[in-house]
């Protein structure tokens, strides 16, 4: 799978589209409790982002694991049909609107199924093989599925990263790997040069990039990922607000991706994260399109 040619549009965020559409994602699964309980819901969400401009789908996987939906209660037979049910409600949503879309399965990281916030500092004190174990049950069940790829992502650590690039190299689906960032570092604290630099030898890993982070570090990033990886990179950042944790609501006004800058420095996939929604897609498509003239 070959993104060198033409940038293509990404979708937005998963929660933020469900919460708009009115539906309560509290509890510790957050928007993966609706893979059991309303499917149809993340069906409507992938559609909206796909009638918006998105070219591609990231299925809602990124916090189930087994681990985490046992502490919730759920019994392994039913963490794998919520993540067979992911890649199955994108790939309907795609087929509802056109031939042609594609379908990223999302694997988030360790940190995801903790709930407060370790995602975005990595250094969980697990081993490698720990983490290995971890990613490894839920990736069987996500490729088995048959997503087009998969999209690594959010991943803080480079520890983790060197993982999932090994467990990736096994399987046959192209992916990519992307990082939360802060400033020129992963959110573990580690250079960024040495993160990217772990794509550069997997042939399975096709982009590499930067997620569920500021505007801002994203574009800085993305020269750098291009630069150390000798591959195409992804870039869907958040809306640019910052998050209050103390009132639980996001603060200031968004920024929009300078798509023609991101392009240039290498970006091919390019979408958006938390709280970018349908009509920042639209928006983002609009500006692709351009671009391909």
């Amino acid at each position: 799978m070959d993104f060198s040619a033409r940038p293509l549009v990404l979708d937005g965020g998963l929660s933020n589209q469900l919460e708009a559409a009115g539906h309560d994602l509290g509890g510790a699964l957050w928007s993966a409790r609706l893979l059991l309980d309303e499917p149809e819901a993340i069906t409507a969400a992938h559609e909206a982002y796909f009638r918006a401009g998105a070219e591609v789908a990231t299925t809602a996987s990124y916090q189930v694991s087994f681990e985490g939906f046992a502490a919730a209660g759920v019994e392994a037979s039913g963490t794998v049909k919520a993540l067979r049910r992911s890649v199955e409600l994108a790939r309907d949503a795609a087929d509802r609107v056109r031939s042609g879309l594609l379908v990223a399965a999302s694997v988030g990281p360790y940190g995801a199924i903790t709930a407060d916030g370790a995602e975005y500092r990595g250094r969980y004190g697990l081993s490698k093989a720990e983490l290995t174990a971890f990613h490894r049950k839920r990736l069987d069940v996500l490729v088995a599925a048959g997503p087009d790829l998969l999209a690594v992502e959010t991943i803080p650590d480079l520890d983790e990263a060197e993982v999932l690039a090994g467990l990736v190299a096994e399987y046959g689906v192209p992916a990519w790997l992307s990082y939360t960032v802060d400033g020129e570092r992963t959110r573990a604290g580690q250079p960024l040069a040495e993160a990217f630099a772990v794509a550069a030898g997997v042939e399975r890993i096709v982009a590499t990039g930067v997620n569920c982070s500021s505007p801002r570090d994203t574009g800085a990033a993305i020269g750098l990922a291009a630069r150390v990886s000798g591959k195409p990179v992804v870039a869907y950042p958040n809306s640019g607000q910052s998050w209050d944790a103390e009132a639980r609501t996001w603060r200031g006004e968004p920024v929009f991706a300078p798509v023609r800058d991101w392009v240039a420095e290498g970006a091919r996939l390019i979408g958006g994260c938390c709280q970018v929604g349908p009509e920042r897609i639209r928006e983002l498509a609009t500006a692709v399109r351009a671009f391909r003239r």
